[in-house]
């Protein structure tokens, strides 16, 4: 993962995502660099937009929290309105008491 960060972070800077730019970002975070998943890595984003690939991530983990959201706001709205059909039935006991 931490050579995907780094790319990530070259690209986030405005840098250009090369070999010799990952090596840096690696060997200044400490981790040890290995060349041929530096180049496997340059190689497989050299065909892909990042700004795109991050939008279209964004939006495909965006989607599950909305649900889980609307989901607990449907939950909250059951229980109020269970609530409310307890204190009116309470109420209506109250005149025939």
């Amino acid at each position: 993962m931490e050579y995907i960060y780094a790319a990530m972070l070259i690209h986030k800077a405005g840098g250009k995502v090369n070999e010799g730019s990952v090596k840096k970002v690696l060997e200044a975070a400490g981790a040890k660099v290995d060349e041929g998943r530096v180049k496997a890595l340059v190689a497989a984003l050299s065909d892909i937009d990042i700004e795109k690939a991050i939008a279209e991530a964004t939006i495909a983990t965006a989607t599950p929290v909305q649900t889980a959201n609307e989901e607990s706001k449907s939950v909250e709205k059951k229980k109020e309105e269970k609530k409310e059909d307890t204190q009116a039935a309470a109420g209506l006991g109250a005149l025939f008491g």
